[in-house]
């Protein structure tokens, strides 16, 4: 927990939340489990509802410039339809499933500078208000820490990560948001790539994964990015060949930029060529349906690490640091 906090609409000795997230690991599209505890104000109060609210620090880009906000992902109603006594203390377990894509906050255990919060509200005699706030940490799914073990092993290195407003284009991403993990360039890639972002969206039938490349010398313009999206499995991961199957993706990248020299802008996407090992696919270019060159976020400076250092290999990561708190993070949007 956060912080918590009366339920200041409702006048001093209103009822009061108090949320505790169970604090087992939480993956994209699990299960995300704990106790709403209630404490009774100063008279008996019928509680209408009782919701979870899913929320995340997310940066928007604009002609002016760039904008930090939260933004709400999903919601949860976990109770309500009873009367709570004067001053009674009453706890109410619950279980709710996150969506598929939710971001990842964490990669053996260090923090990649994403904020995902969940609040607490009450909804009581038609009054409503916040209530509770508690950080939500996310950690991978098994799919996606081989993809950035083999990243790591490959020689890429973890710059940075953050939420961007938006649509990728012609995938079947559901969140109003996508995370971008931004790596340096592996050596033996560092000639033809200043920068590699890795897209995670997930389903129950699998995974795409989004690689973008910024190309040394620079074919973009007009904000528009080309991208290149594999499609994998969640079953049989651990026997997979993980560093040569992103490998393969990554030189195919390479070499599509290579070849096409330049991209068109907007438009869905075509084929590409399948994957060597039959566990995926590739597809062509694919543009973002809104501006999203960006860094870190203000509220979330995570360390770098050094071209070619690996991500995901243990003892070869820095250890990375949350400068704010997430409840300030948040309050500050919402004062």
């Amino acid at each position: 927990m956060v912080f918590k906090r009366l339920l200041g609409s409702l006048g001093v000795g209103a009822p009061s939340v108090d949320t505790v997230l169970d604090t087992v690991p939480v993956r994209p599209g699990g299960p995300l489990t704990g106790q709403v505890h209630l404490r009774g104000g100063n008279s008996d109060y019928h509680i209408e509802q009782i919701h979870l609210e899913l929320v995340a620090r997310a940066e928007a880009e604009h002609e002016d410039g760039e904008h930090e906000g939260v933004v709400l992902f999903d919601h949860f109603t976990v109770g309500g339809g009873f009367r709570l006594a004067e001053g009674e203390h009453r706890s109410l377990p619950f279980t709710v499933h996150l969506p598929w894509e939710t971001p990842i906050t964490e990669l053996y255990g260090q923090p990649l500078g994403i904020i995902l919060g969940v609040r607490t509200g009450l909804e009581v005699a038609g009054a409503k208000d916040k209530g509770d706030l508690d950080q939500l940490t996310v950690t991978p799914l098994p799919v996606q820490e081989a993809v950035l073990e083999a990243l790591g092993q490959l020689g890429f290195g973890f710059t940075s990560a953050d939420l961007e407003l938006g649509h990728i284009g012609g995938t079947a991403q559901r969140l109003p948001f996508y995370q971008e993990i931004e790596l340096a360039p592996a050596p033996q890639y560092a000639h033809a790539i200043n920068e590699l972002e890795v897209t995670f969206l997930a389903s129950p039938g699998g995974m795409d994964v989004v690689l973008e490349a910024d190309k040394r010398g620079g074919l973009f313009s007009g904000g528009h990015d080309a991208l290149t999206l594999f499609t994998v499995s969640h079953e049989g991961v651990e026997h997979h060949d993980w560093n040569a199957e992103v490998d393969a993706w990554i030189r195919q990248l390479v070499e599509r930029r290579a070849s096409h020299g330049s991209y068109a802008h907007g438009g869905s996407y075509g084929h590409g060529e399948s994957s060597p090992y039959g566990y995926g696919h590739g597809h062509g270019d694919h543009h973002h349906d809104s501006h999203h060159r960006s860094g870190p976020s203000t509220g979330a400076v995570v360390a770098g690490v050094a071209a070619g250092v690996a991500v995901g290999v243990v003892g070869g990561m820095v250890a990375a640091e949350v400068v704010d708190e997430i409840g300030d993070a948040f309050e500050d949007e919402e004062d």
